[in-house]
């Protein structure tokens, strides 16, 4: 008799680190995150930066050493609100974190020069319980941050954003998506995995998706597909199918 292979998940708290928390806020209001956590498969925590600035002003960005365009955010504030979060998780008597280890913590710098975010991050962060987010702002964010802080440096793509708000709500989205329960049936994950790979961490297949009516203008769908042979339409998925999130 084969064994079942089984991925086994905790629950996970997102805590995303910005001087904007309302578009994070906003975000998990909706859809399958916000049903998500009512039934608590996970957490999305946004917390303001300028909670942890010293002043009155609740400053928590500075001019650049050396000169320089625009303003750079501050490491002490940034430094207290990680350790805070990381206590706050340590300390938390709910049952998901009673037994909460520093290693089940992993802290991320959303920056253009970080590593690129693939899949696989995707399936290895799903074993962590807390996942902290720092989204920069303005010109960046103090290179110490990075060196002693973070634990990793990530990038979504070749490009600049204003911030490291859709970052970090798109590592949420992949994330949160592996975690059974949040986009409905097992099944529906394991319809697209990659046969014999081990897992989602090395990749899903993407094939062309069509629904009623069957004919629209001039535009038909693929007969194959309103067959209702199986293993024809199967053999169609495999053939227009392409491979994402492999490595």
């Amino acid at each position: 008799m084969q064994r079942k292979r089984c991925f086994l998940f905790t629950m996970i708290t997102f805590d995303v680190i910005t001087i904007f928390p309302e578009l994070v806020e906003a975000f998990g209001k909706e859809s399958l995150l916000k049903r998500a956590q009512k039934k608590k498969l996970l957490k999305i925590q946004a917390h303001d930066l300028r909670k942890w600035a010293k002043d009155k002003h609740k400053t928590v960005d500075d001019k650049p050493f050396g000169g320089g365009l625009g303003m750079v955010l501050r490491i002490e504030p940034i430094y207290k609100a990680v350790t805070a979060l990381k206590s706050e998780a340590r300390n938390s008597k709910s049952e998901t974190n009673s037994k909460f280890k520093s290693s089940q913590s992993k802290t991320i710098l959303f920056t253009p020069r970080g590593k690129k975010f693939t899949q696989k991050m995707a399936y290895e962060f799903s074993k962590f319980n807390q996942l902290i987010f720092i989204c920069g702002r303005y010109e960046g964010v103090d290179e110490r941050v990075a060196k002693h802080i973070a634990d990793e440096e990530l990038s979504i793509g070749d490009y600049v954003l204003m911030g490291g708000e859709i970052p970090a709500m798109t590592v949420i989205e992949a994330v949160a998506r592996l975690i059974p329960g949040v986009v409905g049936k097992p099944a529906f994950l394991k319809e697209r995995l990659i046969k014999g790979s081990g897992g989602p961490k090395n990749g899903f297949i993407e094939y062309p998706q069509y629904t009623r009516p069957e004919t629209f203008k001039e535009w038909r769908v693929p007969r194959v597909l309103v067959s209702g042979n199986h293993q024809k339409i199967g053999e169609w998925k495999a053939k227009h199918g392409q491979i994402v999130g492999k490595q």
